[in-house]
């Protein structure tokens, strides 16, 4: 079970890296296209640290086990993940983007998985 939670989290990580860098990098405009209409209810601050804490909630999930430093906070970045991932299936069911819900339902149910590996019977 250690080998699926750690498979989970790196999964994890990977996802919310690769949504949370672009939200850095690019401006609001750029971001309509691949990511959806919801971008221009948010303001352009709001998606940067949107952005910064997809990024640092992957962060999150596997260096402070693989550093030997503080490895509890993998499970609470995975609780961070869940949280945003409650927000974004509200935003996206506000555009009526059912794809995008199922997605963020599944993401939110890997979290969890790891949420409840990590805080009960296979914490680091």
């Amino acid at each position: 079970m250690n080998i699926v939670l750690w498979v989970l989290q790196g999964t994890l990580a990977a996802v919310f890296l690769a949504a949370g860098l672009p939200k850095i990098a690019k401006p609001r405009e750029e971001l309509v296209a691949p990511m959806g209409e919801w971008v221009n209810s948010f303001p352009a601050p709001g998606i940067k640290l949107l952005g910064l804490v997809e990024v640092l909630g992957a962060v999150g999930l596997v260096v402070p086990p693989l550093a030997g430093v503080a490895p509890v906070l993998s499970p609470v970045a995975a609780v961070g993940i869940i949280v945003i991932m409650v927000g974004a299936i509200v935003a996206h069911a506000r555009e009526s983007a059912g794809s995008k819900i199922a997605m963020n339902i599944v993401l939110g149910v890997l979290a969890a998985v790891v949420v409840w590996g990590r805080f009960g019977p296979y914490a680091f």
